[in-house]
């Protein structure tokens, strides 16, 4: 009841700083808050604490404190689903609303949200420029006319809506300090709210850039003003240069790129640090400050998973499939637990030094202690790579193989295994889409003689193939789809093989088939296992001590640098008294910047010297020498095959969904694989489950997840 009572709490409060930190953003634009904001300002300056302290506690430090009561709240969480409730309109909330090619599949909520945002962009631009029309001052070093004067501050506040984009765009990209585990937020969703983000802050950055070069165009002052480095105020040319930056970070992660040269995404979006710094240079220190939590925690949560993927491990042995498939075994430390759909991030260091690729795990932590499965398909450079090499030590006849090393991060997953919670699970997948529900269907077996877990009743697997060869990727799960001995297990099979002819084989014939599935163990020279991140306890103790060391630092610098700030308050304030005009002594605006930098560095290295004590206490103990996993033993078929196979058909979801009506009022619909047959299944889950009455609660209701371990 204690720990009940504090989860309670804790989330009482995060919503109280969310909405305050929120209220902040709603309010900065009005003149009433820039009224009071600056008498706060004015009295901080002579304390010890300073507007740059205020500043840091007010507009950066709730985005700390929400991921520091965030990390407490994942460790008091319980790792066991919520229990079965009545149906909520949550539930209709989440589940998709609209379906477009274009931008996915949105759901209810998510439209309400990029409603509000919208409404809230549209706010603070309202509030700004009508204000600024009200005191239109002309600027001295450009002779403008007045509509060119309106529309540089028209293409001056769309840089203000770039900075909420901003403020928000590096939260959804955290992994070990994501503050969206608790909410069940999956990888895809994250990865899609980031692209929106980004594009959005482009689109104003480039409407704001690109607008105040057209007026300095038609004004002829463009070779004046571009190339300032201005000793105070706004930097034009570290605007210019995080513009120009950003839009090459934007183009290469576009779809098309993306997909097709991976690795040119990859490397030009290490060119954040570049935009981050100049765009510090230009707004200044106050606008920062409003945008810094998401860097904060993100410059964080980077060291962080540098430190974890520290020593290396290496790989036990690989199974090779037809479909130029992979299954690698990993060592893992006994203790490492993860829910089903994690994910975790792998470099091969003699395939690429620098490049790092996601991908879901297999295996289920609740039967394998020692080791964990991923699987890769080759279809890239980085995987065909690694295919040539497992390969060439399956042909080689060598007396030792050789040691492949790798580098883990991870695993990140949700919180909590809800997808237990539901009456009946239909899982859809397609092609090497099936990673997922590997590791789903082995934890929910491994939970049939556990009180603690209410089961579904029933469990359908829909997976489409292009081959017949591709069912063998159901290898690691074969004894549970030919062992429905046990009574509380009820899984059946529906295989579509879209690309060949009838063959008059089965199921069984092709999941007992071992001679298309090649295995190679690998020498371990490396005694490291994969022992995940740290205890979301240790990850706030972080934050605090990173967040309490840049303050102090902050402070201590500035009041050693910036020393003319409190005689120029005290000269201002004589001068007034005698009525005389003292000239006011102004620190270069790029000092306060490197300070920032400064304190941002000493405080990231001191906590790199805590967060890699803590990491080697947990690699003091070596773990035990692990065998290479082994094919399971095929169980005994039931009387009756239950499983069916489909030839030259792609899956009719209206008639499985028909069918699957009987699975109970709450039916968990996952999906895993291309685009199109999301489409197809979140089309389908609309159809059946929207415009519910309140006669129609006993009805079932299809709940929609889309799972996803891909850029």
């Amino acid at each position: 009841m204690g720990k009940a009572t504090l989860l309670a709490v804790l989330k009482v409060l995060m919503i109280l700083i969310c909405a305050g930190w929120i209220s902040l953003w709603l309010l900065k634009p009005t003149q009433l808050w820039t009224k009071k904001w600056r008498e706060a300002e004015d009295s901080a300056r002579p304390t010890v604490f300073g507007y740059y302290g205020l500043n840091f506690a007010v507009y950066t430090f709730p985005v700390v404190a929400l991921a520091i009561i965030g990390s407490v709240f994942l460790h008091l969480i319980p790792r066991e689903p919520r229990s079965r409730q009545a149906r909520s309109s949550a539930s209709f909330l989440s589940n998709p609303l609209l379906v477009n090619t274009i931008v996915g599949v949105i759901s209810s909520i998510e439209i309400l949200v990029v409603s509000l945002f919208i409404v809230f962009l549209a706010w603070t631009f309202y509030a700004r420029i009508s204000n600024d029309l009200k005191k239109l001052m002309p600027i001295k070093s450009l002779k403008l006319d007045i509509w060119q004067l309106k529309y540089l501050r028209v293409a001056t506040r769309f840089g203000l809506l770039a900075e909420a984009c901003l403020a928000l765009l590096l939260l959804p990209v955290l992994r070990s300090l994501s503050i969206f585990r608790f909410l069940g937020i999956q990888f895809e969703a994250s990865v899609r709210y980031h692209t929106w983000l980004g594009t959005a802050m482009i689109f104003f950055a480039t409407v704001h850039g690109g607008s105040t070069l057209f007026v300095w165009g038609i004004s002829h002052n463009i070779q004046n003003e571009m190339w300032k480095w201005q000793r105070t105020g706004r930097i034009y040319l570290a605007g210019e240069t995080a513009l120009v930056t950003g839009l090459v970070i934007w183009i290469t992660s576009l779809p098309q790129i993306r997909r097709k040269k991976f690795e040119l995404f990859y490397y030009t979006h290490h060119l954040y640090i570049i935009f981050l710094i100049f765009f510090l240079f230009h707004a200044g220190d106050r606008h920062f400050y409003m945008v810094f939590g998401g860097i904060f925690l993100f410059g964080l949560d980077k060291l962080l998973r540098i430190i974890q993927s520290r020593p290396q491990s290496s790989i036990l042995s690989a199974r090779v499939f037809p479909s130029k498939a992979i299954e690698l075994i990993l060592p893992k430390e006994p203790s490492l637990k993860y829910t089903p759909t994690s994910i975790l991030f792998m470099k091969i260091p003699s395939v690429s030094k620098f490049q790092w690729h996601s991908f879901s795990i297999t295996s289920s932590s609740s039967v394998d202690d020692h080791t964990l499965s991923l699987m890769v398909k080759c279809e890239g450079e980085w995987t065909n790579s690694l295919y040539h090499m497992i390969h060439e030590e399956l042909d080689s006849h060598a007396d030792e193989t050789r040691c492949i090393p790798i580098a883990i991060e991870g695993p990140y997953g949700p919180a909590s295994m809800d997808f237990l919670r539901y009456d009946s699970l239909l899982l859809v997948a397609g092609g090497i889409g099936i990673t997922p529900f590997l590791s789903i269907l082995q934890e929910i077996y491994s939970a049939q003689n556990s009180s603690k877990y209410k089961l579904p009743s029933k469990i359908q697997l829909i997976y489409a193939v292009k081959s017949s060869q591709d069912i063998c990727l159901l290898n690691s799960i074969s004894h549970l789809l030919l062992n429905q001995s046990h009574e509380k297990w009820n899984l059946k099979l529906k295989a579509f093989v879209t690309q060949e002819e009838q063959s008059g084989v089965t199921v069984r014939e092709l999941l007992n088939d071992l001679s298309l599935v090649r295995s190679v163990g690998f020498s371990t020279k490396s005694n490291y296992a994969v022992h995940g991140i740290e205890s979301p306890l240790w990850m706030a103790g972080l934050i605090g001590i990173c967040s309490s060391v840049f303050l102090i630092f902050l402070i201590c610098l500035n009041h050693i640098f910036v020393h003319s700030e409190k005689k120029g308050v005290a000269a201002e304030k004589l001068a007034v008294r005698s009525k005389e005009k003292v000239p006011k002594e102004e620190t270069p605006s790029w000092v306060a910047d490197l300070i920032i930098l400064f304190s941002f560095l000493i405080a990231i290295t001191c906590s790199t010297l805590v967060a890699i004590i803590l990491r080697w206490r947990r690699l003091k103990k070596e773990i035990p020498p692990v065998s290479p996993k082994q094919s399971k033993g095929m169980a005994t078929m039931s009387p009756f095959e239950e499983h069916e196979i489909h030839f030259e058909g792609r899956p009719n979801f209206e008639e499985i969904f028909s069918k699957f009506e009987t699975g109970g009022l709450d039916i968990g619909v996952l999906v895993c694989g291309p685009v199109t047959m999301k489409d197809s299944v979140a089309l389908m889950c609309q159809q059946k489950s929207h415009c519910l009455k309140a006669t129609a609660k006993k009805s079932p209701y299809f709940n929609f997840h889309s799972l996803n371990f891909t850029l």
